[in-house]
């Protein structure tokens, strides 16, 4: 169907030539496509990825908690160098304070725990839980019972036993002659 059948089609449903040449003259506006999806960054990064290169341990906490409400050490750090900026502070000093600032939080919550831990030992009881245990422990913690479970419960033993009889029948298909 060429143009003028088109236009000719559109002028018998109400559609007059002045809006059809003004559709051609200016054609509905096209996006382009970007090639790639920018990357997200936020103005504290900068200080994030130098608190990951002078505590490297830290990306193991950070990346368990992601979805938590306090914010990772690393952002705090971050935004705490930002604010130690705007008041005049120069990079250096403001990272320095901030890294104080850290290390005396994080030595603070040792301490704290440590005399929970006391107090517990004193009154006859068990201590608490570390309110501030290693990433890797946390994980470990939760993949403790899917461990038990591997070994201890019956019914997984059982899926585990087939899954072994099928893998060696398939072993035994193959060298058998039965296909190749």
């Amino acid at each position: 169907m060429s143009f003028l059948n088109r236009s000719s089609a559109l002028e018998s449903n109400g559609i007059t030539y002045l809006v059809i040449m003004a559709l051609c003259r200016a054609p509905p506006a096209v996006f382009p496509r970007a090639d790639e999806i920018k990357k997200i960054t936020l103005p504290e990064d900068v200080y994030v990825k130098k608190f990951f290169q002078k505590y490297p341990d830290s990306k193991h906490e950070d990346a368990i908690k992601i979805c938590g409400f306090d914010p990772p050490p690393a952002r705090v750090f971050g935004q705490r160098v930002l604010e130690l900026k705007e008041t005049g502070v120069s990079e250096e000093e403001a990272m320095a304070v901030a890294d104080m600032e850290y290390r005396l939080e994080k030595k603070a919550k040792k301490q704290a725990y440590v005399q929970l831990k006391k107090i517990a030992k004193l009154q006859g009881k068990r201590p608490p839980p570390n309110p501030y245990p290693s990433a890797i422990k946390e994980i470990q913690a939760e993949e403790r019972k899917h461990v038990w479970d591997r070994f201890h419960n019956p019914e997984i033993r059982k899926i585990i036993q087939k899954m072994k009889e099928e893998k060696a029948a398939e072993a035994q298909y193959r060298m058998g002659g039965g296909g190749y």
